[in-house]
């Protein structure tokens, strides 16, 4: 574990060090949180959960729409915190940390093994045991909450998931009120890495009123 006094200090040393989890207070000397973690998404797939006193729903949305995986609004209890923190490292190992940390090559994905299971939409390749995404052939760095929802989405095409079945699915919690926007923003980002159009979704759609499908 390891404590920065200030966005900088904590972005120099996760270049310099592989970790399972980032904690980030919003309000930093230097740089706040928001500014932090737009730096560390430019290299790192990290989970990344805020810590803030502001829990109206607009920081929330701002720390989401940065590359934040949660937002935890003060005062909150040791216990909340931990099965918070747990959550986060569960889904980070199981789909991107571990094979990663342990050196497996992730840059030769054509030479992947013939027994990977392949998930094809238009344009896009889901390789499952890799946790690797291809969009026309280029891989896209998505975050492990990203890869999360392409997968099951992809996975269970032509079905519709409510934003409640999704985030109680993907964040492994319980649906509160707000947990709506949450699941709009990581989408949001999702589509801006593997859709052509963003503003015009072909693989990601919106079904108004019931909540999203994979086309």
């Amino acid at each position: 574990m390891y404590e920065a006094s200030n966005g900088a200090q904590a972005l120099e040393k996760i270049q310099e060090t592989a970790y399972d989890l980032v904690i980030l207070d919003v309000m930093m000397p230097k740089m706040n949180g928001y500014q932090t973690c737009l730096e560390i998404r430019k290299h790192n797939n990290a989970p990344i959960l805020f810590l803030s006193a502001r829990s109206q729903v607009e920081d929330k949305t701002l720390g989401f729409s940065s590359g934040g995986d949660d937002y935890l609004p003060k005062p909150f209890s040791y216990q909340e915190l931990l099965s918070r923190v747990k959550a986060l490292i569960r889904r980070y190992q199981v789909y991107r940390g571990k094979e990663d940390q342990e050196g497996k090559d992730f840059k030769n994905t054509r030479q992947a093994s013939q027994k990977e299971k392949v998930i094809s939409l238009p344009g896009i390749e889901i390789y499952e045991q890799q946790e690797k995404v291809l969009a026309e052939g280029r891989e896209i760095e998505l975050t492990d909450i990203e890869f999360a929802i392409l997968h099951l989405l992809a996975g269970h095409r032509g079905q519709i998931f409510s934003a409640q079945h999704l985030y109680e699915s993907i964040w492994e919690e319980d649906y509160y009120y707000g947990a709506s926007n949450t699941v709009m923003v990581h989408i949001r980002n999702l589509r801006g890495k593997i859709e052509k159009d963003p503003h015009n979704p072909k693989i990601i759609k919106n079904v108004w009123g019931k909540g999203y499908r994979c086309e």
